[in-house]
């Protein structure tokens, strides 16, 4: 569970929520555990919310042996994370019941080794924000505690880094901090940079969370025509998909914000404006040649 905010996080969390309103550093301590036999075991992937992050989207469908399109329409539904939808995606669960579709009866979790940030981090909650004026993000933590988790009374006291090092959450957030500094320049920005077009929020899915679809797209012609990508780079964006969608999160900084992120080739957007004009005018010139060829009272002879 994450939170993306740039001023007060806790503001408009319901009085009933499992939320803890409390801003947490790495130092604090907590007490918990969770382990196969516990009382409560696999109760928290039976009531499933799970949003989804670039990163985990690339170790899921890794261990699933899928392509992305097919993880992705497979295993994922779609939500908006802003009020102008922006595209996020959300785990699968069943039709009628909030189950994950990854749990392995009682065995637990499916795909363990490679489950997603949400769900190692459980019951922390991740909070990226940016102070109101301040230039750079901070990553805080806060407390989920649900009636059916009973691991909290378990006597096992951890610090929340050391609980992130034992969950492998390190290389998580490493990968996706620029997934979060997105969406929190997205949110603060609001009306000062207008409503990105829906075209815009289709590549914005593509680069950031289906990789398949977006190594066709750099494969274009015109891609390396707009983008100075140096050939040993362009060759490993083809073959890693780790790469590419890192590539990917810095192009959408570009798209949707203006940065300088990604070097343009000299002159990219007039040359293609002016190889635009001339598509259509060729065009315009075909449709009159065709035109001249017509004899408009074909169309009432009959045979």
């Amino acid at each position: 569970m994450s939170i993306e905010d740039t001023q007060s996080p806790f503001d408009n969390i319901p009085h009933n929520s499992p939320i803890q309103p409390q801003r947490l550093s790495g130092s604090d301590k907590f007490s918990f555990n969770c382990y196969k036999g516990i009382s409560c075991f696999n109760a928290c992937c039976r009531q499933a919310d799970i949003t989804l992050t670039p990163y985990d989207i690339l170790r899921l469908k890794d261990n699933l042996g899928m392509t992305s399109t097919e993880f992705l329409k497979t295993h994922t539904v779609p939500f908006e994370i802003d009020g102008q939808g922006l595209p996020g995606v959300k785990l699968r669960t069943e039709d009628e019941n909030p189950i994950c579709l990854l749990l392995d009866g009682d065995n637990g979790c499916g795909v363990y080794e490679d489950r997603p940030s949400a769900c190692r981090y459980y019951p922390v909650g991740l909070l990226n924000m940016r102070a109101f004026k301040a230039e750079k993000e901070e990553q805080h933590y806060f407390m989920v505690k649900e009636n059916h988790c009973t691991g909290h009374n378990e006597d096992r006291e951890i610090t929340i880094d050391e609980y992130r090092k034992e969950q492998g959450l390190e290389e998580y957030d490493d990968f996706n901090w620029q997934y979060y500094r997105l969406i929190l320049k997205k949110k603060s920005s609001g009306p000062t940079i207008g409503k990105p077009s829906t075209q815009s929020f289709h590549f914005f899915f593509t680069a950031v969370y289906d990789v398949d679809r977006f190594r066709e797209f750099i494969k274009t012609p015109n891609f390396l025509k707009v983008y100075a990508i140096p050939e040993d780079e362009y060759n490993e964006l083809l073959n890693d998909d780790y790469k590419l969608v890192a590539f990917g999160l810095m192009l959408m900084h570009q798209v949707l914000f203006g940065e300088n992120t990604i070097p343009l080739v000299e002159n990219a957007y007039e040359n293609r404006i002016e190889e635009r004009k001339e598509i259509l005018e060729a065009k315009r010139k075909l449709a009159e040649e065709i035109a001249k060829k017509e004899d408009p009272t074909d169309q009432y002879i009959k045979d």
